[in-house]
């Protein structure tokens, strides 16, 4: 297992690679055209609105809380986004994105559901620890989002569980693990992953590093879905 220092160094998951991607991919969608300009103010923009988010809500956030925290005008703001509907599609569509690329590019390497399922814990705890302030609100905003935005929060919610209950009936099928309820036992990782940045408090005081609670999590999960030792398949 990897250190959270490691796995930062393997992979860019800086405000300034998400902006960047967004303006190139997006170009018609942002009024300034210089490059370094458009990153550097979408970088205050997106961290002001977490930042605000995660202490009042969303909805509760106005442009001018925004123009305030980022220092910018208000036609300055709206040079970068049309209003918040569009901030909150970039936010969640973009941070989606940087989640989908890592986690299955980590699991693609391995062949082993053993392997896949430990590297699969791994990483979305580092994803989470490393994007703290983009899963915390992406989980706390879901129940202030119109019906068709909550669809969306649903569906991306939904992959995490997707991709573990993939990995785990590969592994039944194969013998490697003991026969389970792959939906439940999926279910149950989740809520192990998403305590992790929904309570860090709580793990804070207890002074538990985040490789430690990967590998406490990685080991209960492990505890339960490998047959006994004897049982494995040769």
């Amino acid at each position: 297992m990897i250190t959270f220092a490691e796995f930062q160094e393997l992979v860019n998951l800086s405000m300034e690679a998400l902006c960047r991607d967004f303006f190139r991919e997006n170009p018609d969608r942002v009024r300034v055209k210089k490059e370094a300009t458009v990153v550097r103010n979408l970088v205050k923009i997106l961290d002001a609105t977490l930042m605000i988010s995660n202490q009042k809500g969303f909805q509760a956030m106005s442009v001018r809380d925004l123009s305030r925290e980022t220092g910018l005008s208000m036609g300055a703001l709206y040079s970068y986004i049309s209003g918040k509907e569009e901030l909150l599609a970039i936010i969640r569509a973009q941070g989606y994105r940087i989640v989908v690329r890592i986690l299955t590019g980590a699991i693609a390497e391995g062949a082993d559901p053993h392997e896949k399922l430990r590297q699969a814990i791994q990483t979305h705890l580092y994803l989470s620890e490393a994007m703290r302030a983009w899963f915390y609100f992406s989980y706390m905003e879901t129940k202030n989002l119109s019906k068709e935005e909550q669809k969306k929060s649903i569906q991306m919610e939904l992959f995490t569980e997707k991709l573990f209950i993939d990995i785990l009936s590969a592994g039944c099928r194969a013998g490697r693990f003991r026969p389970l309820n792959v939906e439940l036992t999926a279910a149950a990782i989740k809520a192990l992953l998403q305590d992790w940045y929904l309570k860090p408090w709580k793990h804070q005081r207890r002074k538990v590093t985040i490789e430690e609670y990967a590998r406490f999590v990685t080991g209960l999960v492990e505890a339960y879905v490998l047959p006994p030792p004897a049982a494995l398949s040769p």
